[in-house]
């Protein structure tokens, strides 16, 4: 809920945030958001383009630290998009990290998915540079697909569904 709302904030811009949490064996524990300034130019791109503010990811880090969480990725809006993570996104994004995209729009999740695809917001893993493969507009890593779980004591919480 509180990553929705940071998200939705910035409409009709993308928004955007860092993730922090911890590594538990395979799985990522996502404990806190940071939600950022979109630092974005030329500014009248921003509503499909972000860029997260250096100032803020140190301070991050920092905070992070000294609370005994790092750092595990981002998360951004695409307000007219589906939550699949764009040609830029990959371009732009250093491995490994996890990335969260929600989109702005209903049905914007490709077709065949399932129940999941009722969801807006999708986690996406983006390997190190091992794990690149090349493509027409150069080299970009491939994204996996990881499911959602909440963990919030609630039995009825499974994967993919986020409580909304």
């Amino acid at each position: 809920m509180v990553l929705d709302r940071v998200l939705l904030t910035a409409a009709p811009l993308e928004g955007c945030a860092l993730l922090l949490g911890k590594h538990q064996q395979r799985d990522l524990l996502l404990q806190r958001i940071w939600p950022c300034c979109n630092r974005w130019e030329p500014a009248e791109e921003q509503h499909q383009r972000f860029r997260l503010d250096p100032r803020e990811q140190l301070l991050a880090q920092r905070w992070g630290r000294a609370h005994g969480l790092q750092v595990i990725g981002s998360a951004h809006s695409h307000p007219s998009s589906g939550a699949v993570p764009s040609t830029t996104d990959l371009q732009l994004c250093c491995g490994p990290t996890l990335m969260l995209i929600r989109s702005g729009r209903p049905g914007a999740m490709p077709e065949g998915r399932g129940v999941e695809a009722a969801s807006r917001l999708r986690a996406w893993w983006i390997p190190d540079d091992a794990g690149w493969d090349s493509d027409p507009a150069g080299f970009s890593p491939v994204p996996r697909e990881l499911a959602i779980a909440l963990d919030d004591g609630n039995p009825a919480a499974v994967p993919g569904h986020l409580g909304e």
